[in-house]
This record gives C-alpha cells, sequence and structure tokens, in this order.
C-alpha cells in the first residue's frame, strides 16, 4: 500500500520529555505516579497508568501524597517537610514548584519539548518576532520565547498565576525582557485584538477542558475552541512562524484538534503535526501519556 504525504501527517508524534535535571518520573502504576521534583519526592493520581508498579511498596516513598476524591478533588498529605515553594531550573530558566490545590506542582514537565521547538521556530527570524500566550499559567513558556528572543504577550484570568509567573521572570533574571503580563479571559482578550488589528508571529495555547474567566466568563473546551482557533487565525502575522496547542482533556484524540487546527490555519497552507506528549519512567522503561497537542508551522 503506497503512503501519500496526507497519509504520513497521520502517524502521531509522541513527544518525550527526556532533557530534565531537577524533575523525573520514578516511576508509575496502579492509577498512581511516584515523582521527584529537585530533593523532594511526590505522589498523584494517574488515571493513565493502567500497569503495575516497577518499584517495591516500600520504594513508594514520598515527602507529599495528593489524595484524591470521589469528585476528582482531594487534598495534599505531608509526611516530610515540603516548604511552600522551592527552586528548580531547566536549561537556563530558573522557576518556583509549589503543592497547588489542583494537584499540580505549578509547572508541567511534559511540555518542555514544545518550549526547544517554539525556540527552534523563533530563532530563524530576522526581526524581533511577537508571541501570543493564551492561558499561559505561571509563564514557562512565555519566559522559553523571551529568551529564544521573542517579545510575548501573556493571558490568564487568574491573577494568582500572573504573580508567580511575575516572579518565575524574576528567578529566571528576565526582567528586561518585553513581556506583557495580562489578566484577562482568553476569548474576550483575542476578538479585541482582532479588532485592533494586532498580529503575532507565534500563539501557544493550552486551554483548560472547562474554566471559569476573571468575570466569571465560561469556557468548555469542545463548545469553545474552534472559535478560538479562528479567531488566532486572525491574529497571525502574513508569515507566522508557529502555532501550538496542547490539551489535557484526554477524552479527544489527537486527530481531532489536528484536523481543528489544519482547518483553521488552511489559509497559510504548512504543516500541521500532531501526537502524545509523554513523561519517561526510569524504573520501568515505559511512558506515561499526559496530553495529546497539535502545531502548526511554515514547513
Amino acid at each position: 500500500m503506497s503512503t501519500t504525504p496526507s497519509d504520513e501527517r497521520r502517524n502521531p508524534l509522541v513527544l518525550v520529555a527526556d532533557d530534565w535535571k531537577d524533575f523525573e518520573l520514578l516511576d508509575s502504576g496502579d492509577g498512581r505516579k511516584l515523582e521527584r521534583y529537585g530533593r523532594l519526592r511526590f505522589i498523584r493520581p494517574e488515571p493513565q497508568a493502567l500497569w503495575r508498579p516497577s518499584l517495591p511498596a516500600e520504594a513508594w516513598r514520598a515527602d507529599g501524597t495528593f489524595d484524591a476524591d470521589e469528585t476528582d478533588s482531594g487534598r495534599w498529605r505531608f509526611d516530610g517537610e515540603v516548604p511552600e515553594n522551592w527552586t528548580l531550573s531547566w536549561r537556563g530558566l530558573r522557576f518556583a514548584a509549589r503543592c497547588t490545590p489542583f494537584r499540580h506542582l505549578g509547572f508541567f514537565p511534559e511540555q518542555a519539548p514544545h518550549w526547544n521547538w517554539c525556540g527552534d521556530q523563533l530563532a530563524a527570524r530576522s526581526s524581533q518576532p511577537k508571541v501570543l500566550n493564551l492561558f499561559g499559567y505561571t509563564g514557562l513558556a512565555s519566559l522559553a520565547a523571551a529568551a529564544s528572543g521573542a517579545a510575548v504577550t501573556h493571558v490568564d484570568a487568574s491573577k494568582k498565576s500572573i504573580t508567580y509567573a511575575v516572579e518565575n521572570q524574576k528567578l529566571s533574571a528576565l526582567e528586561e525582557r518585553p513581556i506583557r503580563w495580562i489578566v484577562d479571559d482568553a476569548m474576550k482578550f483575542v476578538r479585541r485584538e482582532v479588532r485592533r488589528g494586532r498580529r503575532y508571529d507565534g500563539i501557544i495555547l493550552d486551554p483548560p477542558k472547562y474554566g471559569r474567566g476573571a468575570k466569571g466568563e465560561v469556557w468548555r473546551l469542545e463548545v469553545h475552541l474552534p472559535e478560538l482557533l479562528a479567531l488566532c487565525r486572525d491574529l497571525l502575522s502574513e508569515e507566522p512562524a508557529f502555532l501550538l496547542l496542547t490539551v489535557y482533556a484526554i477524552r479527544l484524540s489527537y486527530l481531532s484538534i489536528q484536523q481543528a487546527v489544519a482547518e483553521a490555519l488552511a489559509p497559510f497552507g504548512g504543516l500541521v503535526t500532531a501526537g502524545e506528549m509523554a513523561l519517561p519512567e526510569t524504573s520501568g522503561g515505559r511512558l506515561l501519556p499526559t496530553a495529546i497537542f497539535a502545531r502548526w508551522s511554515p514547513h
């Protein structure tokens, strides 16, 4: 059977975040994962871990454990001295880790391949590119883009997340880099930017499955993503560098978001690739899937 270029694009990529020193997935299984963040170890729920752990039970010692309840909420239980926050690094970036009420540790280590890829796309630009980071959380993607020479606009509906992002900018000694920190609803912001005629060379999207904006606006991924992608298409410059979409609603297929991005950016031509993101496990050698992604580039 022959393979056409369109067939090749149906083959998913698996992006493996294997260049960390301050983070490690030690083991996973039975619906949980054991991770190291710097010198501290944590156990968190992980529904993708459908296998048995590789390490014996006594190796699953941790400084903190997130106990989830029936509603998928929960709380942290600490068995060691865990500070309010502590500093980690990835390449030249420095940032704070912290145990949040949402079970996360203040950043998503599996996204490191995205930071590298965006940097590669920006490096080819002869003038300073403009990057828009929507649902930007604590700012690591924004800091990586700024470190690669971009002028960044970072948008998140959470004032607390923006506060943490600014702290991370200081930890990374990037205060002099041009980053606009904006507390706003992503959809409202992009609609205004389109009316203003603003343009960006790169756009990063990391939308939640469900969320509320600063003034109570409701976001539902399956309902609002197509409109958001269409608005982002209108915000891209005449010769854009990239658009990157990450989705943690695993019930969606990577093919779904690949084809949604391809339809939205069809006027630009170029290439849309998609697949899964994963963390490598040091004990059993398995890959733990974490999210799906689709990304567009000119070639």
